[in-house]
């Protein structure tokens, strides 16, 4: 006998195998190749992108092994030279780790047969910077397509922040319930008069079961139409980009003549003011995250404990020597940073020699005291 198909619900959680969006997956050869047209389109003109990378090599990086940072310190514009810091691990790890993308997508648009490259490609740097910021979890991105216009999108966040801050791992209150029911028919009776595809009802049956499912450290909702922008929602306030860094990233926007408010993707400049974040709890346990700090060779799993770190002694060169001595006083599960730079730790000698190749292409002498 066949299972039952479990029954939709906005306040009960759904599955993937419910939805009837196509999902359309773009592998990392697929990214590396709309990286390598996005640097020819750069290299055509500087455009507002690259004058942001390039202004980000003039700021001091403040002495902090916990701190968000981008660093294009050396070299070329290209993603192997822009460096990372993670917010999971404190590693600083360069820009050209690939990532696989699941775009959902009506039927309509298959039957089309519309690709989802220029999808991708439109958030592209966005996408880089979002999956930069992770060591772990970010290999996979999800994307739902819409064509949501402003207000649309507005109402359907709220919407989300809702349902996440209610039906996740705790049961909702039945005045909750009758408000969240209420919102989704007011939400699916709009987007139906205004002929939108695909329906909320999927919308929302995807968007959930992802976070059910998935995990994902965020999920977009990509919006097709000119007079919109597209959203960016965090599952976790440690996942906003720092506002230190991202309070002048570009709008996206091509016109020159555009203001704050005429954005392609709402990215979170402002830090978590402006920052679309989901209050997901995990059912049976509560969701706590912590950040680690660990040694910045790639494949060591050691992390540091928060004490604050000794004095650096050696070199200064920026080479394999610049590591602080294995014979000082300092506990080893302190760390030793590259006295250089000062912006890593390594739990020894051998693991700095390791990820020289790598870390020479940001390690400068720190201009900050």
């Amino acid at each position: 006998m066949p299972r039952r198909r479990r029954p939709y619900s906005p306040c009960t959680p759904p599955s993937l195998s419910m939805s009837e969006l196509v999902k359309t997956t773009l592998d990392h050869e697929s990214t590396d190749m709309l990286i390598d047209r996005w640097l020819e389109h750069r290299s055509a003109g500087h455009d507002a992108y690259h004058d942001w990378f390039r202004d980000i090599r003039e700021r001091k990086h403040a002495l902090s092994q916990r701190k968000q940072i981008l660093a294009w310190n050396k070299g070329d514009f290209v993603p192997e030279n822009v460096f990372c810091r993670t917010v999971d691990t404190g590693r600083l790890i360069p820009l050209d780790r690939t990532w696989t993308t699941h775009v959902y997508h009506h039927s309509s648009m298959k039957e089309k047969k519309l690709s989802m490259m220029p999808v991708v490609f439109t958030m592209l740097p966005e996408l880089m910077l979002l999956r930069g910021m992770h060591d772990a979890g970010c290999d996979e991105i999800f994307i739902i397509v819409t064509d949501l216009k402003r207000q649309e999108m507005d109402d359907v966040t709220e919407y989300f922040k809702l349902v996440c801050r209610h039906t996740f791992g705790t049961p909702c209150k039945p005045s909750v319930e009758r408000q969240i029911q209420a919102e989704h028919v007011r939400l699916s009776h709009t987007l139906v008069r205004q002929r939108r595809t695909p329906c909320f009802p999927q919308i929302d049956l995807t968007f959930r079961a992802i976070l059910y499912e998935k995990r994902p450290r965020f999920l977009v909702l990509f919006s097709h139409q000119t007079t919109s922008y597209s959203q960016i929602f965090f599952t976790h306030p440690s996942f906003v980009p720092d506002t230190d860094i991202y309070y002048d990233y570009p709008t996206g926007c091509p016109n020159p003549c555009c203001t704050d408010d005429c954005e392609m993707i709402r990215f979170p400049r402002r830090g978590l003011e402006t920052a679309s974040v989901l209050d997901i709890k995990i059912p049976g346990r509560r969701r706590q995250l912590k950040a680690k700090q660990m040694c910045n060779w790639i494949d060591c799993d050691v992390s540091f404990s928060d004490e604050p770190l000794g004095s650096s002694s050696g070199s200064s060169e920026g080479s394999v020597s610049s590591m602080d001595s294995g014979n000082s006083n300092e506990p080893r599960n302190y760390g030793q940073t590259c006295s250089r730079c000062r912006l890593v730790r390594y739990c020894c000698a051998d693991h700095q020699r390791r990820d020289w190749d790598e870390h020479r292409r940001v390690c400068v002498r720190n201009a900050v005291a």
